[in-house]
């Protein structure tokens, strides 16, 4: 039994959660969780046992020194809680850490046990995928969950992906099977640019997780950051015709797409987003959404107490993984292609199945990229 100390009742719970490898192309999911984080001040509580999880030759312990001391810090998973204030209190439990090398139930299961006990009412699962997308254009960003009432009341849609996948999936399908509702949000990664970081990607997770759960989020420096990484790409690719030809085929395929909805629903949604961040409380469920700085909370794990926190009841059956289509862009791909990618037969692979082409090649470039891609991989594991 997980038995937590010092975590007090928290308010209409969400688990966000973000791991580095696979599924975190260009690192936007990972440094998504992290800017809450860092934004709403979190209080790690609990780690995971990482002798239990990681293959130390894939991800490498690191040392360092602190004082003249010298230290180690482990790969792991922690868990964070934030305390949002604001006319809509709503409390977040935060997941960031590498997607494990080994025992992905037995993962899954502790995951799912800190949010028993926590009263989680809903997990979102962010990732980020390379794909056949322009980065002058705004990020695509897919909401998907294999629960069918969560998509129709949450305007998200439901996966009907089959093939490879990665801890996202894993854990989404965990989520189903143990009765709690899950959505996975995924950002499409241009993969002609896919070192990290891309805080484009970053800012379109961080809008659509604020839309999906109804809080304001603190952007920070993140618009600056996400319009300098565009102007500087933009400065590369005139470089370089070839790259630049490469481009604006992938605009014009991305506004053919798009043209349907160009004057419908992506307008509204902009336009309520922006109403939103104008004037606080307007809009359904933007509250302020400011952290709360309470001294008297140490968010601390005691494994020897006793104490365990009661179950909340009722909670909905949850969704899946999987590859959907993108929110802010056309048509839905069809199974195998990134959200957000070029129709036709140059787009990319499901976002449930990561990167590259051929998922028995293993993560790495979008398809039609050849020549072109200045890196393979969706997101490498970090040592």
């Amino acid at each position: 039994m997980i038995e937590l100390e010092g975590v007090p009742e928290l308010i209409d719970p969400v688990m966000v959660a973000a791991f580095e490898g696979w599924n975190d192309a260009g690192d936007a999911a990972s440094t998504a969780v992290a800017h809450l984080d860092r934004e709403w001040k979190g209080e790690v509580f609990a780690a995971l046992d990482a002798e239990d999880y990681y293959d130390f030759q894939v991800n490498r312990p690191t040392v360092f020194l602190e004082n003249g001391v010298r230290k180690i810090t482990w790969p792991t998973t922690r868990l964070s809680v934030v305390r949002i204030g604001g006319e809509k209190p709503r409390d977040l439990v935060l997941v960031r850490g590498i997607e494990p090398s080994m025992r992905w139930r037995s993962f899954c299961n502790e995951l799912l046990g800190f949010a028993h006990e926590l009263g989680v009412e809903m997990v979102v699962i962010l990732g980020a995928l390379l794909g056949d997308t322009p980065h002058t254009r705004p990020v695509p960003v897919s909401g998907v969950t294999s629960d069918p009432d969560l998509a129709r009341t949450m305007d998200l849609e439901e996966t009907r992906y089959e093939g490879p996948t990665g801890i996202v999936g894993i854990l989404q399908e965990a989520c189903t099977h143990a009765g709690v509702p899950a959505v996975s949000l995924w950002a499409a990664v241009p993969h002609y640019v896919s070192q990290p970081p891309n805080p484009k990607a970053t800012l379109a997770l961080l809008n659509r997780l604020e839309d999906l759960i109804g809080l304001r989020i603190p952007l920070g420096e993140l618009p600056e950051d996400a319009r300098a990484w565009q102007l500087g790409v933009d400065q590369l690719a005139a470089e370089d015709s070839e790259v630049a030809e490469y481009v604006q085929t992938l605009e014009e395929a991305r506004d053919t797409a798009e043209l349907p909805e160009a004057s419908g629903e992506a307008i509204a949604r902009e336009f309520e987003r922006y109403l939103r961040r104008r004037e606080p409380g307007a809009g359904p469920g933007a509250g302020p959404g400011v952290a709360t700085e309470s001294g008297d909370t140490s968010y601390l794990r005691d494994p020897g107490s006793g104490r365990a926190r009661p179950p909340k009841p009722g909670q909905a059956e949850r969704p899946e993984p999987g590859a959907g289509p993108e929110p802010e862009a056309g048509p839905a791909p069809e199974p195998g292609a990134a959200p957000g990618a070029a129709p036709g037969p140059e787009s990319g692979t499901d976002p449930e199945a990561g990167p590259g082409a051929d998922p028995e090649a293993g993560p790495g470039t979008g398809s039609g990229a050849e020549g072109r891609s200045s890196g393979g991989a969706e997101g490498s594991d970090k040592g």
